[in-house]
């Protein structure tokens, strides 16, 4: 039997391969949280892969995001977190950082499965990239976001969080779906 690596899959092997050294080029608390996001992708995009096309659209009750709704969300908020301190979102997203109906409108877009999968490894890319664009000495820096104060340091900490809470989450909603993350499967 031939088996045959999806482009997707591919890109991701090969971004995942490269992290490390991106991680070793931050400093400080950039790095760490760097080696956390790196371990939050792997997973979130192991668990895509892994979900049946009837998990992909589950939700858990009516108004709650589907799965493919979280995936989505999440990449919209790694455009979005690094765009509200700043960083130059891509203009094909369609989010603007101090508009956050945009990123809602960009989280409940009707996309297909691998679509959604590639937007989510494009939005790891530019969350990373904004990040390790992130200067040691700019961390305490102040910055005003959706009417608040708090320092960049602060934001990327809530941003690396902000991927654990929806992993969290995608974990409940495969389990619920009787799909056993791909690294919590016995040898």
């Amino acid at each position: 039997m031939r088996s045959f690596i999806r482009p997707a899959a591919l890109l991701a092997a090969l971004t995942l391969a490269a992290l490390p050294a991106t991680a070793q080029q931050a400093g400080g608390i950039a790095a760490d949280l760097l080696k956390d996001i790196d371990q939050a992708q792997k997973k979130l995009l192991a668990l895509a892969g892994a979900m049946s096309d009837s998990a992909w659209n589950w939700r858990p009750a009516a108004g709650v995001r589907s799965t493919s709704e979280v995936f989505q969300h999440i990449a919209a908020d790694n455009y979005l977190i690094p765009g509200a301190m700043g960083a130059a979102v891509p203009a094909e997203t369609g989010i603007k950082p101090e508009d956050y109906s945009t990123a809602q409108k960009y989280e409940s877009r009707k996309i297909d499965r691998a679509a959604a999968i590639t937007d989510l490894e494009k939005s790891f890319e530019f969350l990373r990239q904004a990040l390790t664009g992130t200067a040691v000495e700019a961390m305490d820096e102040k910055v005003t976001v959706f009417g608040q104060s708090f320092t960049r340091q602060q934001m990327w900490i809530m941003g690396t969080t902000h991927l654990h809470e929806h992993l969290g989450q995608l974990i409940a909603y495969a389990r619920s779906n009787g799909i056993v993350p791909p690294w919590s499967r016995g040898g």
